[in-house]
This record gives structure tokens, C-alpha cells and sequence, in this order.
């Protein structure tokens, strides 16, 4: 018989089917029209399929016997613990009380049920299930452990709601610990802590524990927000799009995520586009647009310093411009020594040193009392002379108020154009390998912030003689403290450029 055929003969015999008669292989017990045979194969198949590890695979054949036989208890209870597995219990409770109906004593289901209600934080719903096992299994050593941890649960999450409401934040995170480590899967303790850690003035670990909740609901379009409201505050721009992108995902007319998006949107477009206008050479529009930035968003204190820094990057970058406004005003007044102090730091940040040293020189003649000159001639002079052995700015090519991210995207696109792998021959490979080298030293000092503050006091922090105890004369320079080169020129390795 074709398959049609064979299902209109099955779907017939099953009038023939009668409760407690035995079932042949023909006999449907299911609205599909699948026979007993096929039924028992696809358990066997999900059973080894899920001792195997195979998850995805044990699920779909899990699918095919509950949709085969929707009165079986047990294939539901089965299904229930692949979603389990899978780490789907939102999945898995559907399941597990659909068990408990077509069998009311499934003390197994009931309990599974109550440990996962446990975990949500539903202490009523789980102390139920747990109450209802001891009623039939009074001796039930797991149901009663677990009913005294529902309790112990309630009142840790009375303790830390009344904490809370009493604005003692700190007991309140303290209490909701112990209350997390018990129901991790709760939403309301994590938004209840990030609470609390948004009112002591640490976003940051509110992100940690408003995360989490954005997967625990199912609709969670006020965490979202939230979130995109708190990365916006710390200047995470493209994160706070990102999250209240996710918010319009779940509902596109809602009025608060379109609100909020409209404004990051319109920030993050401003920064984006000066960075990208600086990264042209072009500071005089770069200013214009952080200008820009500091009127959109007047109110959070992070981008207008961050609209500033900018603009004075911009303005040193377009050098001739303020040194020789710098060089004017000496002109107009040869023996102020504030005037040489601010152009031998514009010089600085141009990276010319030794007129740096002339300037702070000239200003010490005038001012030898001032120590701030004093240190400022010091310090240009150690990078006078760093400059001369390695300059970790120019190998990367950057500005030296560079920030990390700037320092980051250089140092991948130098590190991919100078990979010893891109060159054929000996000599190429040698130069590139040196290259590499470099451009490896360079960002591991200017991202540590404490070697940077060294390298920018005129100290190049990988130089042995700066280092206590030397160094191998071989290993000089690599960061990494061993060479790959060294294992032959037939070796090819991958680097992460992060």
C-alpha cells in the first residue's frame, strides 16, 4: 500500500481498538495516525538519543510520540526531561503538568514540577507539589528537604523586600544572594537586586543581574529598556541601541522604547559619524558634530566630557592650527611662561618632543620657581628620549590621547597587514616578524592602563633595563615572553586579534 492507502486502513482498524484490548501494530492510538511500533520507536530512538547527548535530535523524536500518543503520562514526563536538559525549563513545565493530569499520583512529575517552581522563586506553587508527594510518600526524604527550602525561601524574600522598602540597600543585596543561589531562575529577585545596585550607584552590576531577566520572561520589554537606559548612562551607546532594539522586537508601538529610541538612535548616529569625520582628517566638521552631541544630549555629564576631549584632540590634531596660535601669542608676549608651557604641551601631543623640551626649557628661564614647568620639562625630556627608541603611539599609528577602543582597531588592522603569513619570502618575514612584534608591544602597553601611565611618564615599561630583575636578551621587546618565530619558518599559527 502507498502511504495514503495505509493510513485510511489504519485510521479504519482503529474503531476496532476498544480499552484493554491488546494492540496490534496497526492499532492508532493517536490523532496522527502513528502505530504502537512507531510510537515504541521513537522513544527507544529519543531514549538513546539523549544518553548519547544529542539533544535536538531526542527532542524531535520526543515530538513525534507525544503527537502519536497524547494520553501517555510517561512520553510527556520524557519530553519534559529533554527540555530540561536543553536548559528550557519554561519548556519543560507544560509537559511535566500534563503528566500530573492523565496521572495525579506521577509523585515523580510532581516532584520535578516543585523543583523547578523552586527555582522560579514560585514558593506557593512549589510547596504544593512537594506537599502533595508527602501526602502519598510521608517518608520522602528529597520532598522534604525541599518543601523546608520553599519555606526558608519565603521568608528570605520577605526579609529582602522589607530590607529594601526600608532603604537598607546593602542587606537587601546580601539577603537576595541567598535568595538566588535557591531560585536562580526568579526574575524578580535579580530586578530587585539591580535595584538596589542602581541606587548605590553601581550600574554596572545592575546590567549583570537585568540581563538574565530579559530570558526568565517572556515579555520583558521594561528590562530591556532598563538596560538600554543604564548602558546609555555609562556611554555605551551601541549597547543601550541594541537593547532598546530588542524592547520594539516585542512590541514596535511602544511608547517608552520608541521614545528612548528615537534619542540613542539620534546620539549614537552623531558619534558614530565624528568619529568616522576624525578618522578622514577632517576635525573641523569632527568639532562641529561634538558640538552637536553636547546639545542632544546636554544632561548626561559622560558625552559632554567625552564631546570635549574629542574637540581638543581635534583642535591639537589640526596643529598648525593651535600651535601657531600658541606661537602668536608668544610672539605678542616672548616672556610668559604659560604661553611656552601650552605650546610645549601642544607639541607634545603632536608628538614633537624636542621642541617640547626648547619651549618648557625657555619657560623654566622665566619661571624657574614653577613646578609644574619643572615636571613638564622632565617629562618631555624622557620622551624625547623614548621617542628615540620605541614609540609605541607612532607604531600603532595613533594620537596619544587615543582611547582604548581607537588603540584596539589600529592594532588589529596593522597586526592583519604585518602577519608573517602574508609574506613569501626570508627576508619579508623577518621584517614583518619584527613589525609584528611591535605592534604586539604597542597594544599590550597602551591597554594596561598602568604601563600606559609609565610609557606616557617617559618609561617604556617592556625595556629590561626598567625592569627589575632583566630580562632574556632573545625575548626583548615580545610581549608574550616567548617568541613563536623561534620554532622555525614553516610554522603557521592563527592569532585573535582582540
Amino acid at each position: 500500500f502507498d502511504r495514503s492507502g495505509r493510513r485510511s486502513i489504519a485510521l479504519s482498524l482503529s474503531a476496532m481498538c476498544f480499552p484493554g484490548e491488546a494492540q496490534d501494530e496497526f492499532c492508532v492510538t493517536g490523532v496522527l495516525g502513528a502505530t504502537r511500533v512507531e510510537i515504541e520507536h521513537h522513544l527507544e530512538m529519543g531514549r538513546k538519543l539523549l544518553a548519547a547527548g544529542q539533544l535536538a535530535e531526542a527532542l524531535s523524536h520526543y515530538h513525534s510520540a507525544v503527537e502519536g500518543d497524547s494520553k501517555n503520562y510517561l512520553t510527556y514526563y520524557k519530553r519534559a526531561a529533554v527540555f530540561l536538559a536543553m536548559g528550557k525549563s519554561k519548556s519543560a513545565l507544560p509537559d511535566l503538568t500534563r503528566a500530573i493530569q492523565l496521572k495525579p499520583d506521577f509523585l515523580a512529575a510532581r516532584l520535578q514540577r516543585g523543583n523547578i517552581l523552586l527555582k522560579q522563586g514560585n514558593t506557593l506553587e512549589a510547596r504544593e507539589d512537594f506537599e502533595a508527594v508527602l501526602q502519598r510518600s510521608p517518608d520522602h526524604d528529597e520532598a522534604h528537604n525541599q518543601l523546608s527550602r520553599a519555606k526558608e525561601l519565603e521568608e528570605l524574600q520577605e526579609e529582602s523586600h522589607a530590607a529594601y522598602h526600608q532603604g537598607d540597600y546593602s542587606t537587601a543585596i546580601a539577603v537576595l544572594e541567598r535568595v538566588i543561589e535557591v531560585a536562580p531562575w526568579d526574575p524578580e529577585s535579580r530586578e530587585l537586586r539591580a535595584e538596589c545596585y542602581i541606587r548605590m550607584g553601581d550600574p554596572q552590576k545592575a546590567i549583570q543581574d537585568l540581563t538574565p531577566t530579559t530570558r526568565l520572561r517572556n515579555d520583558n520589554r521594561a528590562a530591556f529598556l532598563k538596560l538600554s537606559t543604564l548602558h546609555y548612562s555609562l556611554g555605551e551607546h551601541h549597547e543601550s541601541l541594541n537593547h532598546v532594539r530588542e524592547c520594539l522586537k516585542l512590541d514596535q508601538d511602544d511608547k517608552e522604547c520608541f521614545s528612548h529610541y528615537k534619542q540613542v538612535k539620534k546620539l549614537s548616529k552623531q558619534l558614530d559619524s565624528a568619529e568616522e569625520l576624525i578618522q578622514e582628517e577632517r576635525y573641523e566638521e569632527a568639532i562641529d558634530k561634538y558640538e552637536l552631541v553636547m546639545k542632544t544630549e546636554p544632561n548626561v555629564l559622560y558625552y559632554t566630557n567625552l564631546a570635549r576631549e574629542r574637540i581638543c584632540f581635534c583642535l591639537v590634531k589640526s596643529a598648525p592650527e593651535a600651535i601657531d596660535v600658541c606661537s602668536e601669542a608668544h610672539q605678542r608676549a616672548p616672556r610668559n611662561a604659560n604661553i611656552l608651557r601650552d605650546r610645549a604641551e601642544a607639541f607634545i601631543l603632536n608628538q614633537e618632543y624636542e621642541k617640547a623640551v626648547e619651549d618648557y626649557q625657555e619657560a623654566r628661564e622665566f619661571d624657574s620657581d614653577s613646578n609644574e614647568i619643572r615636571e613638564g620639562l622632565e617629562r618631555a625630556q624622557k620622551l624625547l628620549k623614548l621617542s628615540r627608541k620605541r614609540d609605541y603611539y607612532k607604531i600603532l599609528g595613533v594620537g596619544r590621547n587615543a582611547n582604548k577602543q581607537e588603540i584596539i582597531k589600529a592594532y588589529r588592522k596593522l597586526a592583519q597587514q604585518w602577519h608573517p603569513d602574508n609574506f613569501q619570502s626570508e627576508t619579508e618575514k623577518k621584517e614583518a616578524e619584527k613589525k609584528f612584534i611591535d605592534i604586539a608591544s604597542a597594544k599590550e602597553v597602551l591597554t594596561d592602563p598602568e604601563m600606559r601611565q609609565k610609557f606616557d611618564a617617559g618609561e617604556d615599561p617592556l625595556d629590561p633595563e626598567n625592569q627589575q630583575g632583566g630580562g632574556g636578551g632573545g625575548q626583548q621587546g615580545w610581549p608574550f615572553h616567548f617568541n613563536p618565530f623561534e620554532s622555525g619558518g614553516s610554522y603557521h599559527f592563527k592569532f585573535q586579534y582582540n
